[in-house]
C-alpha cells in the first residue's frame, strides 16, 4: 500500500491531506473522500483511508483545518467546528476543494466519487450531497455519513441532491435525536434525493472511533458491532453505485 501527505489550497490557507492506494492495482479505479471528526485529521481517519485503499479505492483524508491542525482541547475542537457549520458556503468550499484534489489524482477515475465522514466529518459531506448537483455530470455518486449532524443553515434545494445519501447513526445518540433524523429525512424526500438512515441500536455518538471510551462524555462510545456493520453497509453502497 502507498501512502503520502498531499497539499492543496483553500482560499489562500494550505491543507495537508492523507492520500491512500494500493499500488499494486493497475488502472484507474473510484475516490473515496475521508472528512475527519473534531479533532482534526489524525489516526481514525488516516487508518479509513488504508482501509478504503484496502477495498481498491483511492482514498483522501481531508485536512479540514488547515495545516493538518489539530485543536488543544475539545472545547478548542468545539469552537473551530462550530465556525465552519454555521457558515455551509465555506464549509462546503473546503470540502470540494479537497473532493477536487482526489478527482485530479491520476489513478482516480474522476466521474466515480464518493465521501465518507465522521461526526463533523459527517455532517461536511452531507453538505457536499447538499450541492452535488453543482458537480460535473453526477461525478459524486454517494456520500455516507457516520454519527454525523443532520441539521444545516441551508436545507437543500430541490433537485440539488443528485448524490445517493447513507446516514448510520445510533438509535441513542442525544446529539442526534430521533426528531433530527426525521427532519433529515423529509429534508431529503422533499429535494428528491435517494436516500436512507440505517439506525443501531444500544449505541450512541462516536460509535466508530475505538478511542471513544466516555470519558469526556457518556454520549461518545465506541460500539464495535454498529462499527462493523456500518462500514459493511459503506462497502455495499459504493458496491452498488459503482457497479
Amino acid at each position: 500500500m502507498k501512502t503520502e501527505d498531499i497539499e492543496y489550497q483553500d482560499g489562500g490557507i494550505t491543507m495537508r491531506g492523507y492520500l491512500a492506494y494500493d499500488d499494486e492495482i493497475s488502472g484507474h479505479r473510484p475516490g473515496i473522500l475521508v472528512v475527519h471528526e473534531a479533532f482534526g485529521l489524525g489516526e481514525h481517519a488516516m487508518e479509513r483511508a488504508r482501509m478504503l485503499a484496502e477495498l481498491g479505492f483511492v482514498a483522501l483524508a481531508a485536512d479540514m483545518f488547515g495545516d493538518r491542525l489539530q485543536p488543544r482541547d475539545f472545547d478548542h475542537a468545539i469552537e473551530l467546528i462550530t465556525d465552519l457549520k454555521a457558515n455551509p458556503t465555506l464549509l462546503r468550499a473546503r470540502a470540494s476543494a479537497a473532493l477536487r484534489t482526489l478527482a485530479d489524482h491520476p489513478l482516480v477515475e474522476s466521474e466515480l466519487l464518493g465521501a465518507i465522514g465522521f461526526c463533523f466529518g459527517g455532517t461536511t459531506v452531507l453538505e457536499l450531497a447538499r450541492i452535488s448537483n453543482d458537480f460535473d455530470e453526477g461525478d459524486l455518486r454517494g456520500v455516507v455519513s457516520f454519527h454525523g449532524a443532520l441539521t444545516t443553515p441551508e436545507p437543500a434545494e430541490p433537485g440539488a441532491v443528485t448524490a445517493s445519501v447513507l446516514v448510520c447513526t445510533g438509535a441513542d445518540d442525544p446529539m442526534i435525536p430521533p426528531e433530527q433524523v426525521l427532519a433529515f429525512e423529509k429534508e431529503m424526500t422533499a429535494a428528491g434525493a435517494d436516500w436512507h438512515v440505517i439506525r443501531y441500536g444500544n449505541t450512541v455518538h462516536s460509535f466508530t472511533n475505538p478511542e471513544a471510551d466516555g470519558s469526556l462524555s457518556p454520549a461518545l462510545h465506541y460500539n464495535e458491532l454498529a462499527d462493523e456493520r456500518s462500514w459493511v453497509a459503506m462497502s455495499n453502497f459504493f458496491d452498488e453505485l459503482f457497479e
